[in-house]
């Protein structure tokens, strides 16, 4: 009987995705070759919306993974047009309760228990129900609580066949992937084989609870020791791949601004230091929860005291974006292309980043990208706040068309920092509608530029001992290689040898003085603004190679 389901859902999908494919091909393609093509561009919009909603009835009617399908094409603003992704924004990951019968029977198979004997109490009604599992609240038996140090516990168990229903669908993605990727004119705009994977990976992860527990233990060494962020504790002895238990950390949430006010909390200071953890968890740990909207964030009151009157409390952590060494040195190269309004060192930090694929028309996204740069390249944070809303939308119009054409997708892992750093946005506003999220952005692009100078300034330093290493060991070299000669077999007069020798090595010494204060003055130059101090030093330092190069030449060793 399952099979027969899980036959028919496959089919379903795969019907859905050819039909509308049909459609595409004849719009898009046969129309234009026809003449027809003012046709299909009046139509576009109004077909884009017809299929989105379509769409979205599917996903609703299938749930499981369809759901994170529909969520995960809504923020894929790079590669789908307008109409679909605002259609699907609206796509809730909540679907009807799992009845309580069957979340017994899967969770006691997996603890190997009744939940009696492993709970002193568990309340059957769930506190959310969404696609892939569902949440009760329970107490923990004594011997269990005595074990894990806490009592109160929220049991997180996964909806009963849900493994299947993935891998389903999951099978059903692959091939609609592979039917894109044989269409040339979406492959050359998107690789959507890579897309199906990227997203498969994600869904893999989030379905297995012990990694989500595995997350949540790293994220909270990532703050240990920081009084503003609070993380729950996990019940490991009871925790398996699909049953999670977790301390139950339930406060009030971010949104909630009638309980903030109740418990005399300030929304706006609430914004700022969410915003900054945030990005802490970007620039400094590399570990960012991708998944921050309003039911995974607490603001937890603290007893009164010398500490902090609250704090911030994360859960749900089976979605995480990590930000690898390579990710971390193209972000930091995509910081300072902007910051220098560097066209082509933009165009280069994206395609490190696997942003754009290798037949992009540069030449058309770098003359776009100067426009942009000529607009808004040399405005300061504060400037760009200022800015009419109305002409960032106009651009965002103008060139999302022209992101669109070109063949431009975001990686998976660059897709959920920039759906945390949106949904971050998004709920700071909410909070405090004076703030802005480049007020909190801005504390770490000038850390970066400043890592970025002490980088350049280490490599000059290195390049400056090499040519002083150089420098000390080319008369040695020199004189050796004279004497090998003098001693060998060669007869020949070697003395006009020796002084065009010596005058070459004169002439070296000087050139690799003049390289030594090059780099130097033009070191403490570019570290100037960031560190003074050091700055001056280095440009002072670097007369002694000046004065070699200049006045070298009036001191000659004379004949040998």
């Amino acid at each position: 009987m399952a099979d027969g389901a899980h036959r028919a859902r496959y089919r379903r999908i795969l019907l859905f995705a050819a039909r509308h494919f049909v459609q595409i091909w004849w719009y898009e393609l046969i129309l234009p070759r026809l003449g027809l093509a003012a046709v299909a561009e009046r139509t576009r919009a109004a077909r884009m919306t017809r299929l989105a909603k379509r769409f979205h009835a599917l996903a609703v009617e299938l749930g499981g993974l369809m759901i994170k399908v529909g969520q995960f094409l809504s923020s894929r603003l790079d590669v789908l047009p307008p109409e679909i992704t605002a259609e699907l924004e609206g796509l809730q990951d909540e679907v009807p309760a799992v009845p309580f019968p069957d979340i017994r029977a899967l969770a006691e198979a997996e603890l190997g228990v009744s939940l009696e004997r492993a709970f002193a109490a568990f309340d059957e009604t769930p506190v959310a129900a969404a696609s892939l599992g569902q949440a009760h609240r329970a107490r923990l038996s004594a011997p269990d609580a005595a074990d894990a140090g806490f009592e109160d516990v929220i049991v997180k168990v996964q909806r009963p066949g849900i493994d299947e229903i993935v891998k389903v669908d999951l099978a059903a993605l692959r091939r609609v992937g592979g039917w894109l990727r044989r269409v040339r004119f979406v492959a050359t705009r998107v690789d959507a084989p890579a897309l199906v994977e990227e997203f498969a990976q994600t869904s893999m992860e989030e379905i297995d609870y012990l990694h989500e527990a595995a997350n949540a233990e790293r994220f909270a060494e990532c703050f240990d020791g920081d009084i503003r962020v609070g993380v729950p504790r996990i019940a490991w002895e009871r925790t398996t791949r699909r049953v999670l238990i977790l301390s139950d950390v339930s406060a009030i949430k971010i949104n909630d601004t009638d309980a903030l006010r109740a418990a005399g909390i300030d929304r706006s200071e609430v914004a700022h230091v969410f915003a900054a953890v945030m990005f802490d968890q970007l620039f400094t740990h590399g570990f960012v929860h991708a998944d921050p909207h309003p039911g995974n964030i607490f603001v937890t009151p603290l007893p009164e005291g010398e500490g902090p009157a609250w704090r911030l409390t994360f859960v749900d952590f089976g979605m995480m974006a990590e930000v690898p060494a390579e990710l971390r040195s193209s972000l930091r190269m995509l910081v300072i292309a902007v910051a220098a309004r560097d066209g082509r060192g933009l165009i280069d930090a994206a395609q490190q980043m696997g942003v754009l694929l290798p037949t992009a028309d540069r030449v058309t996204l770098e003359h776009a990208l100067t426009q942009l740069f000529d607009r808004f390249g040399g405005m300061s944070f504060t400037e760009l706040r200022d800015v009419d809303p109305r002409e960032f939308r106009d651009f965002a119009v103008e060139f999302g068309d022209m992101v669109r054409a070109l063949p431009f997708q975001l990686p998976e892992r660059l897709l959920l920092l920039i759906r945390a750093v949106s949904l971050t946005s998004g709920l700071c506003s909410g909070l405090d509608p004076d703030f802005n999220i480049w007020d909190s952005v801005q504390p770490y692009a000038a850390r970066l530029l400043r890592e970025e100078s002490g980088g350049m300034m280490r490599d000059l330093a290195q390049e400056a001992l090499a040519n002083a290493g150089v420098i000390w060991r080319l008369p040695k070299r020199a004189d050796a290689l004279i004497t090998r000669m003098d001693q060998g077999t060669v007869t020949f007069d070697t003395s006009r040898l020796e002084r065009r020798l010596d005058r070459l090595e004169r002439i070296g010494v000087r050139v690799l003085s003049a390289v030594l204060f090059a780099a130097l003055l033009i070191g403490g130059a570019l570290l100037m603004p960031v560190n003074p101090v050091l700055g001056t030093v280095l440009v002072i330092v670097s007369a002694i190679p000046l004065a070699h190069t200049l006045f070298a030449g009036l001191f000659g060793r004379g004949p040998r």
